[in-house]
This record gives C-alpha cells, structure tokens and sequence, in this order.
C-alpha cells in the first residue's frame, strides 16, 4: 500500500511518451490491478520475444528485414520490462520502509 505522496510509475506512456504516475493508497482499487494486468501481458509479451530472438539468431536464412524487425519489437520489449522493473522496485521499496 502506498501512502498518499507515493506514487506508482504505470506500465504505459502518456503523451509524448513521458511516464504516468497513480497517486492512491488503494491497492486492490480498479487502476491498480489494470496496471499489474498490463504489466503482466508485458512480461509475456517480453519471454514470447525472447524466445523468438533466439530462433530468428539460429536461422541461417533471415533477412535483414526480419532481423531488424526483431530489434525493434526487442527494444520495445526491453523498454517495458525496465518500467516494470523500475515500478516494481519502487514499490518495494516503499514497502520495506512502511510500518
């Protein structure tokens, strides 16, 4: 639970691609568990890349097209997997320093 001057980075951008925050102390509240959906979807989303990153590395005949079709959906990826990482520390974080 956070205290009403913490504040959550959400897993997705807003405009011009600067982060959103939440400011509640709700944790089970509606914003709260879309934002773990979506970070959840996002972990997936990143393990499906990676196991197509290494299929595509062992494929002799890959274009180079396909490849840097991979590196852009891997930065994506790896983009999203950070903001989880980065929320999620926080979070702990201030979970560590509460009561």
């Amino acid at each position: 639970m956070t205290t009403p001057t913490e504040l959550r980075l959400l897993p997705w951008s807003g405009p011009e691609g600067k982060p959103c925050y939440l400011s509640t102390d709700e944790r089970g509240g509606y914003m709260s568990r879309l934002a773990d959906n979506v970070e959840a979807v996002q972990l997936g989303t990143a393990a499906e890349l990676l196991e197509e990153a290494s299929e595509t590395l062992s494929d002799r005949d890959v274009t180079l097209d396909e490849m840097r079709r991979l590196a852009k959906e891997l930065s994506g990826g790896l983009r999203d997997v950070l903001r989880v990482a980065t929320s999620r520390g926080h979070l702990l974080a201030v979970g560590e320093s509460g009561p």
